[in-house]
């Protein structure tokens, strides 16, 4: 007899401000939402995580955020002890575990099954890699290695269940996405492509600007608060205000506010191009079904630019070796390889097709399974061989 999950405890150390609090916000939520798990989420950075979570209360050692219970984590925290300890642990993106966690979870009568939730890759090694077992080396425990991904062989992609269908249904009334978009301020002129902007400092905005200024074509750039504002102001003179776009040739330019995880979602389903930056937002954007531009989180000597090939090649694969070429071409522009401006006008010119291979690219991914059905049956198979 398989034996199920009821506890899961998640470990999140924030690096990047949005990107793995993102990840295992959604992951909690979806784990304990769809399937009943009893989640406690323990975050270092409260704050980051105030900022994509209406309610969370950044000094507060423990509180409920809608089924999952958020534990903040600090050196002075007050650990489960053995009998405590969930039937899973997770430790996210290789944060370390206090060891006295660790000591409880040697002490428990049945060991916890033990992941480490890797970053998001396309890279070919990682179906070798996932679900590899590593020993501790004095403890009687085993953590696995546990990697989503863009294939079958290993540990699939966050989706929750209703996902399409609630994107189906907004885009289906003209009327949600335009009280969408007033929420926010925004109030669409005729004949503007909506464009979203979440980046990375170091990205070419000033490129962007000059492009979409001169274009022929009129563009609205929606830009959150607090990013790219340094270049932002350099370029524009000023910082426009909130619900007040600011006009530069056939571009308008607005601030909008920072919204929460549905909130964004409804975002980039009003938007026909998304530029997105680091895991949890260019995998939204995918299942948003635009065309996107992903400027990926930077790592020495060009590793990024790696991982970078590997996704596109997935990506682009089957697509008119011209639109490939055109992708390719701009991707790298927007990650430091290229020429922005010189770039943009073939990408312009490319939506229209772009965005059916959107629709196909991420049905595609979807038939692969979710991570947190594949999470949960791979600890359950761990689980059982446990108490066998």
């Amino acid at each position: 007899m398989v034996e199920a999950v009821a506890s899961l405890d998640l470990f999140c150390n924030v690096v990047d401000n949005y990107g793995d609090i993102g990840v295992c916000w959604r992951l909690a939520r979806q784990l304990a939402d769809e399937h009943g798990v009893a989640v406690r989420l323990w975050v270092d950075d409260m704050k980051s995580f105030a900022r994509i979570c209406d309610g969370i209360d950044p000094a507060a050692e423990s509180q409920q955020a809608q089924p999952v219970t958020v534990r903040r984590w600090h050196a002075g925290m007050a650990l489960p002890a053995p009998a405590e300890v969930a039937d899973v642990v997770i430790e996210a993106f290789g944060c370390r575990l206090p060891d006295a966690l660790i000591a409880a979870m040697a002490a428990r009568q049945v060991p916890p099954v033990w992941i480490n939730l890797e970053y998001l890759s396309a890279e070919d090694w990682v179906e070798g890699c996932h679900r590899l077992p590593s020993p501790h080396p004095m403890l009687p425990l085993t953590k696995h290695f546990f990697f989503p991904g863009f294939t079958e062989n290993t540990g699939g992609l966050l989706r929750e269940r209703d996902l399409d269908a609630r994107r189906t249904a907004f885009e289906a009334n003209a009327e949600s996405m335009r009280s969408s978009l007033a929420e926010l301020g925004v109030s669409p002129e005729p004949d503007e492509t909506l464009i979203s902007l979440f980046c990375y400092p170091h990205a070419p905005v000033v490129p962007l600007l000059d492009a979409l200024r001169d274009d022929a074509a009129r563009s609205l750039l929606l830009v959150p608060e607090g990013v790219a504002s340094d270049a932002i102001r350099a370029w524009a003179g000023a910082l426009p205000e909130r619900g007040v776009p600011l006009r530069f040739g056939n571009l308008r330019l607005q601030t909008i506010p920072f919204t929460d995880q549905p909130g964004y979602d409804r975002l980039l389903w009003s938007c026909a191009l998304n530029f997105v930056r680091g895991e949890d937002s260019v995998l939204r954007a995918q299942w948003a079904q635009r065309p996107l531009v992903w400027h990926i989180y930077p790592q020495e000597e060009g590793a990024h630019l790696v991982k970078l090939d590997a996704f596109l090649a997935r990506y682009c694969a089957g697509m008119p070796a011209d639109l490939a070429a055109t992708v390719k071409s701009a991707w790298h522009a927007w990650n430091g390889d290229g020429d922005w401006r010189a770039a943009w006008p073939a990408y312009r010119k490319a939506l229209p097709a772009l965005r059916a291979h959107a629709s196909a690219w991420s049905a595609g991914l979807a038939a692969h399974g979710d991570l947190a059905g594949k999470l949960l049956g791979f600890a359950a198979q761990v689980r059982t061989r446990h108490k066998a």
